[in-house]
């Protein structure tokens, strides 16, 4: 009996840096910056509004920083390349609004070391938080995702590095990438979309051609083809962008920031909190984990799930799922294994990846705002450092 080869089409979305809810994420993120620079302990929740010409930053935030808040978000907007007054959201002339007051005492005392119930630092909230890898790219990041990034990644960096040349430009952009996938293995592209503002005076067929030479500068040759689908501004137009044409939030692209819709997903937001919410600090260590697992050889696909309550430094729950894909038989092991090389609570988090200390290390939160939090090189949860400590731990099992 022949073997049946199982296939199907997965789609990712990115979107830009212009983008009106990553502006305001990377507004929310270059807060917590501006925060943790001179306060590694600063307590930031910060929320962005974006619409058009006015810019809404509100949220609690406790810290010793003298934080100039309108001068970051100008300076944010302003590099991200909205500086036209003509188009309805200005770094310059837009308005800006504050509204901040300090963290509630009730959270801060529960991830306070020395104080509430426990004495010891605790999770910022209550939630469950996952991480994911797969060997599908070097990136160990799903197909569709990384590709979607790259491609208005790219786009971005044209506009930026050659004004003149790609003059019609215009920040805000999405992306979609759909990718046939055999015995779950990525194989081809079958569709490409781009949405890409523009000046009224920009040529389709000029769009169209150069959506097709970055798709080919960054995606593998081997799933290229002649008969990929592509449709590039498929309205028409796309003159009336940013915040000007969609009000943009803080935290409402969490597909896009995670893994595109592979995996699960645990609800929070990451931009514009600092690193005692585990909302951002647990899933970037998940990843971490996973991301190791994979590449010690443990896996070909991970997922590790955490869960926390509110005040308590101990996980609730560590579970993780290989897919089928695992070395050892039984995934429960894992949980064993990740327990013996890793540890979860929130301070030893913040420690092992040194989340209140970024630009110490080369990297900030505004980094992470656009273009996804993983697969990327220079964040910390990024590194492949424990595959000995893995493999050891394992080898018992094997």
């Amino acid at each position: 009996m022949s073997k049946i080869h199982a296939e199907h089409v997965f789609t990712s979305e990115s979107v830009s840096e212009g983008h009106p809810d990553k502006v305001c994420d990377q507004i929310s993120d270059a807060i917590l910056d501006a925060c943790l620079k001179d306060d590694p302990n600063s307590r930031v929740a910060c929320e962005t509004l974006a619409t058009t010409d006015l810019i809404v930053i509100s949220g609690e935030i406790t810290t010793k920083s003298q934080v100039n808040w309108e001068k970051v978000a100008r300076k944010v907007v302003s590099d991200i390349g909205y500086n036209d007054g003509t188009i309805g959201f200005c770094a310059e002339s837009c308005k800006v609004m504050v509204c901040i007051h300090k963290q509630s005492p009730d959270i801060s005392q529960g991830v306070t070391a020395g104080q509430g119930m426990f004495k010891e630092q605790g999770a910022g909230d209550q939630g469950m938080m996952f991480g994911f890898a797969t060997d599908e790219t070097p990136e160990l990041m799903p197909a569709p995702i990384i590709y979607a990034h790259q491609i208005v990644k790219e786009l971005a960096k044209l506009r930026k590095t050659k004004p003149k040349k790609y003059a019609y430009l215009r920040p805000d952009a999405k992306s979609q990438v759909s990718i046939r996938y055999k015995d779950g293995k990525p194989t081809r592209v079958e569709t490409i979309v781009v949405s890409h503002q523009h000046t009224p005076d920009m040529k389709i067929e000029e769009l169209t051609a150069l959506v097709k030479e970055v798709a080919k500068k960054v995606i593998p040759k081997n799933m290229m083809h002649a008969g990929i689908k592509y449709y590039v501004n498929p309205t028409g137009k796309f003159e009336v962008g940013g915040p000007h044409g969609d009000t943009g939030l803080t935290g409402r692209k969490i597909i896009v920031d995670t893994y595109g819709g592979v995996g699960s997903h645990g609800g929070g937001a990451f931009s514009g909190k600092d690193p005692s919410k585990v909302d951002r600090s647990a899933a970037y260590m998940c990843r971490y984990i996973a991301k190791n697992i994979v590449a010690a050889g443990l896996a070909n696909k991970c997922e590790v799930q955490v869960s926390y309550a509110i005040g308590v430094a101990e996980p609730l729950s560590i579970n993780a799922d290989t897919y089928r894909t695992g070395k050892i038989k039984d995934d429960a092991v894992l949980e064993k294994i990740i327990r013996e090389v890793f540890s979860l609570k929130p301070a030893a988090i913040l420690e092992t990846l040194q989340l209140k200390k970024p630009f110490a290390n080369g990297w900030s939160y505004q980094d992470t705002a656009a273009y996804g939090h993983f697969g990327r090189e220079g964040f910390p949860w990024e590194k492949v450092d424990k595959i000995k400590e893995l493999k050891k731990a394992a080898a018992k099992y094997l």
